[in-house]
């Protein structure tokens, strides 16, 4: 089976942008995908979108053109841009498709997610205990987390200072200025121990991926991106994951442990072959989490890299080059998505101020979300 390529990326700058909806964003990041692929809407065979609170994706047809397309509206909490682009590689890996598009895109109101716990089979009690609001329950994971595996809170801090680094050099971040690790640690609680700059908010923003078989892709003349694998999974038995109304006595997997195992298998590598990593850090101690979840470093060991700045972009393993969802914010459609769009400039080398140097070939992404599912990607040029 021959690869799917990306061959044009767009995006929506991320953060608030007043006067333009969510669904405005993202014809805006597809007309910036189609421009840099070098092709108009009319080519596009089909294309799998997703937004959590800017209305069904697929009505963007009335502004880009009726043409008729498959379009599928996809939702996955905020895995919603991941899942998409997993079924856009699926059908053109099946060979009824040549060219397609993955497209998510949100515009959240001010203040943190608060679900419905009907919505995801919970208790009315579970709500009522404020567990809905998922700054709770990161804050009682991680506080635990960290205990289990001798971390300190000034780990979640450095995650932080990092993202806000990285977010200072990025054209599409939220956050653009730079907080030093003292302020950081000393911001008001939230959750404890998770403070003010420890969390993301939820955001704006938009993101499309033009993807081709390779065939298409040669044709077109671009640059080319492989997408070695697409792969999402749902949580095993023992997980501990966002929503869970309580912890097992006996612990298993977890969502991003099988998502990630599955995905260096179906590429053939290890994580020891990726050069550039976007892992989801709805808030810092999540970032933390998934470096060991992921396979990048054992549980505990997190801090050391940390401090000996191996997860920087000049380090070992930069993680979240342009400040992840902790500078970003995370409009849910499209956080999935930025992720794998960081991935492929970097890849193309035209990352600018925040590029990994050493030319890097591979990179990995993982997205998270509600009530544990993860996706994850692995590209290469």
């Amino acid at each position: 089976m021959s690869d799917v390529c990306i061959v044009g990326a767009g995006i929506h700058p991320f953060g608030r942008t007043e006067g333009r909806d969510g669904m405005d964003q993202g014809v805006y990041a597809v007309k910036q995908a189609l421009a840099d692929t070098g092709i108009a809407w009319e080519d596009v065979e089909f294309a799998f979108g997703g937004s959590a609170a800017s209305g069904a994706a697929d009505t963007m047809v009335s502004k880009l053109g009726l043409t008729g397309i498959q379009f599928i509206n996809v939702s996955n909490g905020c895995a919603t841009g991941g899942s998409a682009l997993n079924a856009a590689a699926s059908a053109i890996k099946s060979g009824e498709y040549e060219l397609g598009m993955a497209v998510g895109f949100d515009k959240h109101p001010r203040g943190a997610f608060n679900a419905d716990p009907s919505a995801y089979g919970l208790p009315n009690w579970y709500g009522e205990a404020g567990y809905m609001l998922t700054t709770q329950f990161f804050g009682a994971k991680i506080m635990r987390y960290l205990h289990e595996n001798n971390l300190s809170t000034e780990a979640l801090g450095r995650v932080s200072e990092k993202a806000f680094r990285n977010g200072a050099k990025t054209d599409h971040a939220w956050r653009r200025s730079e907080v030093d690790l003292e302020t950081i640690m000393n911001a008001p609680m939230i959750s404890d121990p998770l403070n003010k700059y420890m969390f993301c908010s939820p955001a704006e923003g938009a993101v499309a991926l033009i993807l081709a078989s390779e065939k298409k892709a040669k044709e077109l003349g671009g640059p080319m991106i492989r997408l070695k694998t697409s792969v999402m999974r749902t949580r095993p038995p023992g997980s501990f994951e966002v929503f869970a109304a309580s912890i097992d006595n006996e612990r298993g997997g977890t969502a991003t442990e099988i998502a990630a195992k599955a995905a260096f298998e179906q590429a053939g590598m290890g994580p020891e072959d990726i050069d550039v990593a976007q892992l989801q850090d709805t808030e810092s101690g999540a970032e933390i989490m998934h470096m060991a979840e992921n396979g990048f470093c054992p549980h505990g060991d997190q801090e050391k890299w940390l401090i000996e700045g191996r997860t920087e972009i000049n380090g070992a393993l930069p993680v979240n080059t342009d400040g992840g969802c902790l500078a970003c914010g995370e409009p849910i459609g499209a956080s999935g998505l930025r992720q794998v769009y960081e991935n492929v400039v970097q890849l193309r080398g035209t990352a600018g101020e925040r590029q990994v140097p050493g030319d890097p070939k591979t990179a990995y992404t993982q997205v998270y979300g509600a009530p544990g599912v993860s996706a994850v990607t692995i590209l290469q040029r």
